[in-house]
């Protein structure tokens, strides 16, 4: 989980206690042949809350989720299969098949979250692109006691997986997850009767080292993106929108930003205080973003597993010289970590200012302590607000954090946030009377 994931799960409540029971870490380990590369750190963020990784079970996430949801009454139904879905002026009928049989559900939008063979993209018939890699990867989480640092381990071309690569990475309860690039046609449940698996396991961890085995599964990624990610009052978000490599985090924590961002803009058309064009801005946010992921995705896929003898050639240079140079360390790819998307190009992101020590418009807010001990994020996620260093001299209608004039935003401009925590619009600090929610005259005239 990135960080930008765990604040989103902040404003639902549940942050803290997911970064609590998550493995914490920001050293990333890269190794040939069992030596040691390189290591990188990753920065702490200054005053952000949260570090910039946390290693936690998706079903345990999933679960407190499903708790927070409960919570709100919201009512979840099981064992429903989408069969049908049908859209007119006034909002979306969606069609389900039940062991009691058909029912049918209405409402004003609909969003498919529904994974990678999303029911919902194909009644809607937007096309999904791409291709899938024959190369297969085996994950095994053990439960076992290693002297293992908890750090990102990454392997290429180890003694126990030649030619191919080994991500080492530790989860909560003493559970380590541990994921080969193996042949096409592994089989995860024979291995596991004949005893492959078991060695496998052994190379890793040695002999006589006491372990159980908690999930093992055997998997193929592609590389998609829908065409669309609206048609009308229904939408596309995560897995059903796009699919990419899991090197360097960006499925998951890409889908949890996705889901943010259309939720603002969906609570802010249904409380008529947004026109409907602004869900338009979902698409052209999201669906750039996740073309960024599945370019850094797919150049990390070519470097790990080359095509042709001269990438080959070119991977294996880059390998050998890394431990002596700088330039060609910056070149080994074994998955660019997830980052936060920018959306400065967005239709409702103003213009940045020119200077480059200030935050970025488009860019998330940088978190700061506010003068009361709390911090800035807290405050953020249900509506629009004004960040100010000082007390406004005049009226501003949307709430206002001071903040002070110590901090990353300066002394001398105000900001506006949106209510995904990301930077809108600021302007000169005499001028803060300017920023205002940008629908608001939209919302004044359907009174």
């Amino acid at each position: 989980m990135q960080r930008e994931s765990l604040e989103i799960w902040a404003r639902l409540g549940v942050g803290d206690a997911i970064a609590a029971r998550g493995v914490r870490w920001r050293t990333g380990r890269t190794y040939l042949r069992g030596r040691e590369l390189f290591k990188i750190e990753l920065p702490d963020g200054g005053d952000e809350h949260f570090p910039p990784f946390v290693n936690i079970s998706q079903s345990e996430v999933e679960e407190r989720l499903l708790e927070c949801v409960q919570g709100f009454g919201v009512r979840v139904h099981h064992g429903h299969r989408l069969i049908g879905v049908g859209q007119d002026a006034d909002g979306v009928t969606a069609t389900f098949a039940t062991e009691h049989g058909e029912v049918a559900h209405r409402s004003g939008f609909l969003v498919g979250t529904d994974g990678a063979h999303s029911a919902v993209r194909h009644a809607i018939g937007v096309a999904f692109p791409g291709h899938t890699f024959e190369d297969r990867f085996l994950i095994a989480d053990i439960h076992a006691d290693l002297p293992f640092t908890n750090e990102r381990h990454f392997h290429f071309d180890p003694p126990w997986n030649p030619g191919r690569q080994v991500l080492i990475h530790p989860q909560p309860d003493g559970v380590w997850r541990i994921d080969w690039r193996v042949p096409p046609e592994t089989d995860p449940d024979a291995e596991s009767r004949d005893g492959r698996l078991d060695a496998r396991i052994r190379q890793v961890i040695g002999d006589g080292v006491p372990y159980e085995i908690v999930w093992v599964t055997a998997y193929r990624f592609s590389q998609r993106v829908a065409d669309a990610f609206r048609d009308r009052s229904v939408f596309l978000a995560g897995d059903a929108a796009h699919v990419m490599s899991p090197f360097g985090a960006r499925g998951l924590n890409s889908g949890v930003a996705d889901s943010e961002n259309l939720a603002w803009k969906l609570a802010s058309v249904l409380r008529e205080s947004a026109p409907d064009a602004l869900l338009d801005a979902y698409e052209a946010e999201r669906r750039p973003a996740a073309l960024d992921n599945l370019a850094a995705t797919a150049a990390t896929m070519r470097f790990i597993a080359p095509h042709g003898p001269l990438r080959r050639t070119w991977r294996d240079l880059v390998l050998r010289m890394a431990p002596h140079s700088a330039w060609f360390r910056g070149r080994v790819n074994s998955g660019r970590l997830a980052e936060p998307a920018s959306y400065a190009s967005s239709a409702i992101v103003a213009s940045a200012p020119s200077s480059g020590e200030l935050p970025r418009h488009g860019n998330p807010a940088p978190d700061v302590v506010l003068p009361g001990g709390d911090r800035l994020r807290d405050h953020l996620g249900s509506g629009y607000v004004v960040v100010v260093p000082f007390p406004a001299d005049g009226p501003v209608d949307l709430p206002q954090l001071v903040i002070g004039p110590d901090s990353v935003y300066g002394a001398e401009r105000a900001w506006l946030i949106r209510p995904d925590g990301y930077l809108a619009d600021s302007v000169p600090r005499a001028r803060v009377d300017r920023l205002a929610d940008p629908f608001s005259a939209f919302r004044d005239s359907t009174r």
